[in-house]
């Protein structure tokens, strides 16, 4: 019986570590726009989540179709706020789909970002993950 509820404690208080280690949010962004200002807006989304939520919070920046711009170095406006928000944790993918689908190189898209076979397959499976969810 002694060993029962020392086993049982041990086990809650390991569950209560993880707990306290895993991010208390976690955020995923879809960009699949061409324009510009929503390209600001998403980083300025980020800072204002960090901010609001604490540097713990795990977002990942998910771009396709059109949005894949937000990523490739010749044609980003966010160049140097995605080093400084990857360098603080937040994860910028690209969808090897829209990559594939476009011939791009994959050299050209900033040394930041990630890849993902789809991109629209990564939304959904954050969101069944419990990822909340956000567009700009």
């Amino acid at each position: 019986m002694k060993k029962i509820v020392v086993t049982s404690v041990f086990a809650l208080l390991l569950s209560f570590h993880a707990l306290a280690q895993s991010p208390a949010h976690k955020i995923v962004i879809q960009v699949n726009t061409s324009d510009t200002t929503a390209w600001h807006g998403v980083v300025r989304n980020i800072g204002n989540l960090q901010t609001a939520l604490g540097p713990n919070t795990s977002i990942e920046v998910v771009a396709h179709g059109s949005g894949i711009g937000l990523l490739i170095d010749s044609k980003t406006t966010q160049k140097a706020k995605i080093a400084e928000l990857a360098a603080k944790g937040v994860s910028f993918v690209a969808c090897e789909n829209t990559i594939r689908m476009n011939k791009i190189d994959k050299a050209t898209l900033l040394s930041q970002s990630g890849f993902v076979p789809s991109g629209v397959a990564e939304v959904v499976l954050k969101q069944e993950a419990g990822w909340s969810y956000l567009k700009p």
